[in-house]
């Protein structure tokens, strides 16, 4: 019984600062925002995925991270705006994936098992019959997941030398992101846009897997790019010639093969990055990236495959929804800011002496400064 008690306690202990910053954002997107509730709770499970992906940085490090998300402009612009699920609609459906995971449980399956087949009915139904096509919020909290999971994978199945032993990847490590990436690509193809490092981290890790595993990952890179070709490509603009992109008014929703050879496309996408993390915060991930890929190579190549592929569609998309669409490239920008905020700290604990506690704390509270000014960019006040 203590032991049970113990075990979950820690994971209270170990889910408690995502909760915690996905119950700030919360109330921001209601009060703030003027956001649905039905909406805003969906963007709020962004947030908490976003903590527990920086939560083996440290409790404050992953409830700031989350924070900086939630406040960044992209991410706020999808708050506001009319109710458009219905109540009852949104409680049958997760009715239907409870029922599908006690019926499974009952039959004397894996909770693993049963929470991955409830997650794929309410998937099936919301996107058939509740939901929207080609949701930017699924499509937003699928990304957060994916970064978690691929992470936390990564992180567990090729530990530093001086930390303990590497683990087996979990059941959510491999079935469970192809089934995120299946959903993903059904709400929106351009989720395939994660293939390439869903593919690597498994590699890195040394995942065994079965041959239909990778059959199925074939087959949804496939659906993918044929998704990608039919909604995002368009005979008359792929071929349009690179020195006149430029001068291409933005709103056309279209990819160009050449854009990417225009300077003006890459300044346009920094200047993305800044306007939602300012300056600081584009020094910070550069800063990140190279300490990540340092101190954990696989992760930090397994982040770089994912926003590399996202990178490449913002250069080549000319589109006004180019930052909506950029989000999972904005998510590993968060990532990266705050494993440079974590290095800080580990810097300062050795430079000073100072308590890791102690040093964890005063990293977190500089970098808290980003979304508290990001929060004031908002209500208008700065």
């Amino acid at each position: 019984m203590a032991d049970a008690v113990k075990l979950n306690w820690r994971q209270l202990e170990r889910w408690l600062p995502a909760l915690i910053a996905g119950g700030i954002a919360w109330t921001a997107f209601i009060g703030l925002g003027s956001t649905p509730v039905i909406r805003a709770s969906g963007m709020a499970v962004a947030v908490v995925g976003m903590g527990m992906a920086l939560r083996p940085m440290g409790a404050a490090l992953a409830l700031v991270g989350g924070l900086a998300l939630a406040f960044s402009p992209a991410f706020w612009i999808q708050t506001g705006g009319a109710q458009s699920l219905e109540a009852p609609a949104v409680a049958a459906t997760f009715a239907a994936a409870g029922a599908a995971a006690g019926a499974l449980l009952a039959l004397g399956r894996r909770p693993a098992t049963a929470l991955a087949v409830a997650f794929a009915v309410f998937a099936m139904i919301f996107l058939t019959v509740v939901g929207a096509p080609r949701s930017l919020r699924v499509t937003t909290v699928l990304a957060v997941w994916m970064i978690y999971l691929l992470t936390e994978g990564a992180l567990a199945s090729n530990v530093r030398p001086d930390e303990v032993q590497p683990a087996q990847l979990g059941f959510q490590h491999t079935f469970g992101v192809l089934l995120l990436l299946a959903v993903g690509v059904a709400n929106d193809p351009l989720f395939i846009l994660f293939a390439p490092a869903v593919a690597l981290n498994l590699f890195l890790t040394r995942a065994r897997l079965p041959l239909w595993f990778w059959g199925a990952l074939a087959a949804l890179i496939g659906i993918g790019v044929r998704g990608i070709v039919v909604t995002y490509i368009s005979p008359d603009w792929w071929s349009f010639p690179a020195e006149q992109t430029p001068q291409i008014i933005t709103h056309i929703p279209f990819m160009i093969a050449d854009a990417w050879r225009e300077p003006q496309r890459w300044l346009k996408l920094i200047e993305l990055i800044i306007g939602q993390f300012t300056p600081f915060g584009l020094i910070l991930g550069i800063l990140g990236l190279a300490r990540l890929s340092r101190w954990h190579p696989p992760v930090g190549v397994m982040t770089m495959t994912a926003y590399s592929t996202y990178l490449v569609f913002g250069l080549i998309y000319f589109g006004f929804d180019a930052p909506v669409l950029l989000l999972p490239l904005l998510v590993i920008q968060v990532y990266w800011m705050t494993y440079a905020v974590y290095t800080f700290s580990a810097w300062l604990r050795r430079s000073t002496d100072a308590p890791a506690r102690r040093a964890e704390l005063g990293a977190a509270a500089a970098f808290a400064l980003l979304p508290i000014l990001m929060a004031l960019r908002i209500a208008g006040v700065v």
